[in-house]
């Protein structure tokens, strides 16, 4: 490696992973639903996990932002690990935006007063300065037309697109995607990935839970495979589609890739 690219790129490949996982275990009751997760991510690579519904990848990705607490093993993100809680959680939680199936905008707010909540609460920025930050992540996901609007006001696309906004307002450096479009018409499906393939291109680190094999393809510098709380593979898109390891994954790519030709 050059001096040129190794001063370009903020992390060499040996420097710590921007999250670790390490033997991670989770249960919900009696149900284990993560077993021994072991993963490693480095800043700006992206992510995309797939895998049958109840394969616990929600779960690991809401264990990221400790929106589920995990019973053993260790998370360290960013430097900060996450599993001795407290005050660690919230400079965690200020890093790390996420972006749900639902929308979760507040209804009675508009796009615009959406988007300067979090960074007026939580980074104490002033009204003057939420909004030209509000404004600018708008224009980032091309709709700053829209910020006047309420959520009620806009499609399915237009308020995932919103949220995504509302997520970068905080400046986060790990973007986490839990099914941003399952809920979403199917023609509203390519806006949204758009604006995912966009931040992908700018080098942001994220980690992406979805069923869009195409986005995988073309976006994901690894793809991993869940299956009963298991990460059963995990390799570059190339060799995952032309050349999966085990049956589980087999299977399920032949169902989803059937089912994504017959759309």
């Amino acid at each position: 490696m050059t001096d040129t690219t190794q001063s370009l790129s903020p992390s060499p490949s040996d420097a710590e992973p921007i999250i670790r996982m390490d033997a991670v275990d989770k249960w919900f009751g009696k149900f284990q639903v993560l077993t021994g997760i072991n993963l490693n991510v480095r800043a700006g690579e992206r992510i995309v996990i797939c895998g049958p519904s109840g394969s616990g990848k929600s779960t690991l990705i809401r264990c990221i932002n400790r929106l589920e607490t995990v019973q053993s093993g260790r998370i360290v993100v960013n430097g900060i690990d996450l599993t001795a809680g407290g005050k660690n959680v919230d400079s965690v939680r200020q890093e790390v935006g996420m972006v749900f199936q639902q929308f979760n905008l507040f209804p009675h707010l508009t796009v615009l007063q959406n988007c300067m909540l979090a960074p007026m609460r939580s980074r104490g920025l002033s009204r003057d300065e939420a909004e030209t930050i509000a404004m600018k992540y708008l224009t980032r996901v091309r709709i700053p037309e829209q910020a006047q609007k309420y959520p009620s006001q806009l499609s399915g696309g237009q308020q995932q697109r919103v949220a995504i906004a509302r997520a970068l307002c905080m400046t986060p450096k790990i973007m986490l995607f839990d099914e941003p479009t399952s809920a979403l018409d199917p023609e509203m499906v390519k806006e949204v990935l758009d604006t995912m393939v966009s931040l992908a291109e700018e080098g942001m680190t994220m980690l992406c839970v979805t069923h869009e094999m195409g986005f995988a393809r073309s976006v994901a510098d690894r793809v991993i495979f869940m299956a009963e709380g298991k990460i059963i593979e995990e390799a570059p898109p190339q060799q995952f589609f032309s050349n999966p390891q085990h049956e589980t994954t087999r299977n399920f790519l032949g169902q989803i890739l059937n089912s994504q030709h017959a759309h």
